[in-house]
């Protein structure tokens, strides 16, 4: 009797789950907006909305591409997988785009979107989508330059963090998180997803900037206490 051999299915290593985590998160910020409302007006006949309950999914990590989301009620967290653990990198609200470059890639989705609450959204469809982009280059360029400026401002926070101590970056990262609302919805471990580094130091860093008045936390979210004083650390003016 023969048996059937099947190809071992590939592995991310650790490097390879940061740089997707932080374009995950990257991707979904509210500031990342490629279309005017107008625009979405003229596409409205390449996509339909959408309404998810809480906990249920506009897509789910490894599923085929074929839709972006123009987030327009409601706010999703968007998380990955990593060895059967779930880890949120981001939560995001109204105006925001999701998807469309694993869409434009012909990929597959890098990190799963759940809805917190009920949300609406936009669901523009690939396949109506491309044709009617052809005819509107404006549109198409707009898009264009919001994804790549997207992009360079993740590089530039990877590369800015890298040199500095895990203190520091904690800080960092909490600071650009908190600075509209003051509270980042980040656990640590996500934090530790996105940073690179052990869950543990990140808890200890955590635990060091609520000792010089810096922060306070909750369940899976962090307060911004003394804005100057977080500055100061992830600086390394103060450790």
């Amino acid at each position: 009797m023969t048996g059937r051999t099947t190809a071992a299915t590939p592995t991310l290593d650790a490097v390879d789950q940061q740089h997707l985590a932080w374009i995950a998160r990257s991707f979904g910020r509210a500031d990342y907006l490629p279309l005017t409302p107008d625009d979405v007006g003229l596409l409205v006949r390449v996509g339909d909305s959408v309404s998810k309950y809480p906990g249920t999914h506009l897509f789910k990590e490894g599923e085929e591409a074929r839709h972006a989301y123009l987030l327009q009620s409601g706010s999703i967290d968007l998380y990955r997988t990593s060895d059967g653990t779930k880890r949120i990198v981001a939560r995001v609200g109204p105006g925001s785009v999701l998807g469309d470059i694993a869409m434009f890639g012909r990929g597959r989705y890098i990190s799963s979107a759940q809805a917190v609450g009920r949300v609406t959204a936009y669901r523009l469809d690939r396949d109506r989508l491309l044709p009617e982009l052809a005819n509107h280059p404006a549109i198409c360029m707009r898009w264009l330059v919001a994804g790549l400026r997207q992009l360079e401002e993740t590089q530039r926070r990877v590369l800015h963090l890298m040199r500095k101590t895990v203190l520091a970056q904690v800080a960092d990262l909490v600071l650009e998180e908190g600075r509209t609302s003051g509270t980042v919805q980040l656990s640590q471990a996500s934090i530790a997803t996105l940073l690179g580094v052990s869950r543990q130091t990140v808890n200890e860093s955590i635990a060091r900037l609520k000792e010089l008045g810096a922060v306070e936390t909750g369940y899976r979210s962090i307060t911004v206490v003394e804005q100057p004083v977080l500055a100061d650390v992830a600086a390394e003016r103060l450790s």
